[in-house]
């Protein structure tokens, strides 16, 4: 196994924290909705192996911090960070996997930022191609408000499908604590009115798809689900069809090694051991 290199990268507004791992083509990992970097820490030792792996917190979650903790958040600042964090690693164009959140992050920065990006894998990203977005959010929430963010989470991740009983046995569950907590209620209060006023540019999409392959993915066990519907209409906006990776919204984390094994599939090299 690589070792893994920390370090902090300061953007406009914003210090980030990061982590470069492994050899061969960038691959940047961007995260979810109050998550950070160490959702991806399962899939990054499969890929790591084949791959300079890079993972961050996105500002105002866990390690990465805005310079005003009240600011508005967008999704195109999330995006420009990355473009930034891409232009510090690398020369080349990159790969990139997104999930989520993190999926709409690298749809922007594909759309804005093409020539950075070889290949992005938009795994589920919420989007108004689905109706009823806004509403799922202030639901959310109206139970943070009366019974916690605890249990709002709990719902939420009900309503998206994501349950950890069917997992592979290596599988890192989600850490609980005080800095979990605190990127659940920055979800709450800040990432999902971003996600809700956010319009994808199809134009600029369709027109970046020339030179850059982008993939739309949800899990084989979500079709029940709005994430996995949302990627359908996401694929059938750009002219394509869902790609299936294994488990549900969160498959790179109950199901590591199969996830890691689809994306580097998907990307075209060779399999893993």
């Amino acid at each position: 196994m690589s070792s893994t290199k920390s370090d902090t990268l300061r953007v406009p507004g914003a210090q980030l924290a990061y982590e470069v791992r492994g050899s061969g083509p960038v691959l940047l990992l961007i995260h979810g909705g109050g998550g950070d970097a160490r959702a991806f820490n399962g899939i990054a030792r499969y890929l790591e192996r084949r791959y300079t792996v890079v993972t961050y917190d996105r500002r105002g979650l866990s390690r990465s911090t805005p310079d005003d903790p009240e600011e508005e958040q967008h999704v195109e600042v999330h995006s420009d960070d990355a473009h930034h964090l891409l232009a510090t690693v690398t020369s080349e164009p990159a790969y990139v996997f997104g999930s989520s959140g993190g999926a709409v992050v690298g749809l922007d920065l594909v759309a804005r930022y093409s020539h950075q990006v070889r290949t992005l894998i938009a795994h589920e990203p919420p989007s108004h191609l689905v109706s009823g977005l806004e509403e799922r959010h202030d639901s959310i929430r109206a139970i943070a408000h009366r019974e916690g963010a605890t249990s709002a989470m709990q719902q939420f991740m009900a309503q998206i499908g994501v349950t950890y009983d069917d997992r592979e046995l290596d599988a890192d569950l989600p850490e609980q604590g005080e800095r979990p907590s605190q990127n659940t209620m920055f979800l709450l209060e800040r990432e999902f009115a971003m996600y809700d006023r956010y319009r994808f540019d199809f134009t600029a999409l369709r027109s970046a798809s020339i030179q850059t392959r982008i993939v739309i993915a949800a899990g084989s066990s979500g079709r029940a689900y709005v994430g996995y519907q949302s990627a359908v209409a996401m694929a059938a906006k750009l002219g394509t069809a869902v790609v299936e990776f294994p488990g549900h919204h969160v498959g790179y984390v109950s199901h590591p090694k199969a996830f890691a094994a689809k994306l580097q599939e998907m990307l075209d090299e060779t399999p893993l051991p």
